[in-house]
């Protein structure tokens, strides 16, 4: 696609801009290209292993280069964290240390996650629980106040993404505390982040690794941090560009196979 059919098609900004400097396609092009920052956060999509793995290279790379200052990770809740452990501690110790889950319903597969946590560990960085802890959920399902921290229009995108993220199969009634869940829990990786910056010093760089909607420069952590704080969005997207990347860069990876995440999430419905 010509940076002019791009226009036409009035696609985002950011894809725009990769129009002209096109998407990176190693670890050091895209380090070269949104470094320095002492917050990079790297979004995903969870089952695509190849964003995974764009994780670990670029925390091995921060780590060479004497950059990496801590990694926070939604998969883990906030208050959990390495602090303290060996270099060589072994990876039980790490997900005790982390309550790390493999629980189908509430956790993350530690084989997807568990060699970008260990390469921080290995680099002697702290990693970091960074999302809101199960037990602060039904608070921040109350709490209105969390919808006047972002714009309307954003709100409103937000609680489109939760109604259409179930498939259109909750009822109406929880779309307002399921969105404030997702509210809180950007605010809590957002707190997280600043905290771990403050710790980590001049020169060193704090990796956040989440879900694509919880980077997004529009909706999503951002959003939260103080105006003060620089910081880079890299989202990585399986097959291929979307209508909207609100990114400074976009990593792209092949197609993941046909999946019905509806019919899927009928089932869990019915059960």
């Amino acid at each position: 696609m010509t940076c002019r059919s791009a226009v036409a098609l009035a696609l985002s900004v950011a894809l725009l801009g990769a129009c002209a400097h096109p998407p990176p396609t190693t670890v050091p092009a895209l380090l070269e290209r949104v470094m320095p920052t002492p917050v990079l956060m790297l979004g995903e999509q969870h089952d695509a292993p190849e964003h995974q793995a764009l994780q670990r290279d670029v925390v091995l790379a921060l780590a060479a280069r004497g950059q990496l200052g801590a990694l926070v990770m939604e998969m883990a809740e906030q208050g959990r964290q390495t602090t303290g452990l060996p270099t060589d501690a072994s990876e039980a110790r790490v997900r005790e240390a982390l309550a790390w889950t493999d629980d189908t319903a509430t956790g993350w597969p530690w084989a997807t996650y568990g060699p970008v946590v260990m390469a921080a560990v290995r680099a002697g960085a702290p990693v970091l629980g960074g999302n809101l802890p199960r037990n602060q959920m039904r608070a921040a399902m109350g709490n209105e106040a969390l919808e006047r921290r972002i714009s309307a229009a954003a709100l409103q995108e937000q609680r489109q993404g939760i109604r259409s993220g179930h498939c259109d199969l909750l009822p109406e009634g929880q779309i307002g505390p399921m969105t404030r869940i997702q509210l809180a829990r950007d605010d809590a990786m957002a707190q997280t982040t600043v905290a771990a910056v403050a710790k980590a010093g001049a020169g060193k760089t704090v990796v956040l690794v989440a879900g694509n909607g919880h980077v997004r420069r529009d909706l999503g952590v951002p959003l939260y941090l103080p105006t003060t704080l620089d910081h880079r969005v890299v989202m990585a997207q399986a097959g291929g560009p979307k209508s909207s990347t609100p990114s400074d860069a976009v990593w792209f990876t092949p197609p993941q196979p046909p999946r019905d995440h509806c019919a899927e999430l009928r089932q869990q419905f019915k059960r």
